[in-house]
Parts: structure tokens; C-alpha cells; sequence
């Protein structure tokens, strides 16, 4: 078992640095991806809709998570109009967490004394949320090498928890 988690955990690495180094080829990746989670939650939900009384809007919203699924990962096409959305949202997220953020630093100040840090960070979300939306292709290469990083150190960390369990053994 630890040689299996050695051997994964450099496979990860490996992809990671090449997603770090092809960001915008990772990035574009994750429209299949999409369309793959879209696949499995449809199929999940209708085996689960079995198991108990679903009402006909869960029936469909399975139904056509199935078919969004299955035509984002058939038609390359699609998958651009996926990361779009995904990139969208990316931008639309980061807005409302700064906006978030910065109320929450203004309703705490008089309790916090740091309160300042949390207005800091909601300005940066606000500004990094409008350059999304201004310059799309800096978030995507931005998220291709997130990605990476990930991959990166999740290999790192199989790699260590294989060799510390395979220890006790």
C-alpha cells in the first residue's frame, strides 16, 4: 500500500507541474470536468429519486443534469461555453465575498481592533472580482495554475501519508 501511495502521489505531482506550466490547457479542462460532475449528480440523482418518493422537479432537474452532462462532454464546443460560466462566476464570487467581507470588517469594528484586515482583504476580493470580469483570460490561467498547485500538493501529501502509515507497519 505504500509503494501504491508513493507511486500516486509522483503521478500527481507530475500532473500538477504540467497543469502549473499549461494553465490555460488545464483551465480549459475543467468544462469536461463540469460535464462530468453534471453526469454523475443526474445519475446519483436518479438512483436516489428510487429509493424514495421524488416529485416530478427532482425527476427533471436528474433528467437534464444527464443530458447538459452528456452534450458538454460530446461537444467540444459546449465545454468553451462552461468555462465561460465558470469564469463568471469565479469573478461573480469573488465580488460578493469582498462586499461581504468588507460589511463584516464595518459591523465588527468596534468589537475587533484588527478590523482593518478584514476591509483590506474585502478591497482586494472587490478589485481581483473586477479584474475577472475585465480580463477573463488572466482568471483563467490564474485557475489552471490553482489547479496545478493542487494537484501538486495533493501528491505531496499522499506521498507523506503513505510513508507515515507505512511505517507502523
Amino acid at each position: 500500500m505504500v509503494v501504491l501511495s508513493v507511486i500516486l502521489g509522483v503521478l500527481l505531482i507530475i500532473v500538477g507541474f504540467s497543469c502549473i506550466f499549461t494553465p490555460l490547457a488545464t483551465f480549459l479542462a475543467t468544462g469536461y470536468l463540469l460535464g462530468i460532475i453534471l453526469l454523475v449528480y443526474g445519475i446519483a440523482g436518479i438512483i436516489r429519486s428510487f429509493g424514495h418518493k421524488a416529485d416530478v422537479l427532482e425527476w427533471i432537474l436528474n433528467i437534464l443534469s444527464i443530458v447538459v452532462g452528456v452534450v458538454a462532454i460530446i461537444r467540444p464546443g459546449n465545454t468553451l461555453v462552461f468555462d465561460g460560466i465558470i469564469l463568471i462566476l469565479i469573478a461573480c464570487w469573488l465580488l460578493a465575498q469582498g462586499i461581504i467581507q468588507i460589511i463584516l470588517a464595518f459591523k465588527t469594528k468596534s468589537e475587533n481592533k484588527g478590523w482593518y484586515w478584514g476591509l483590506i482583504v474585502g478591497i482586494l476580493a472587490v478589485l481581483l472580482g473586477i479584474l475577472a470580469f475585465l480580463n477573463p483570460m488572466f482568471t483563467a490561467v490564474t485557475a489552471g495554475i490553482l489547479v496545478g498547485f493542487f494537484f501538486v500538493e495533493a501528491g505531496i501529501s499522499l506521498i507523506s501519508m503513505g510513508v507515515a502509515f507505512g511505517s507502523d507497519e
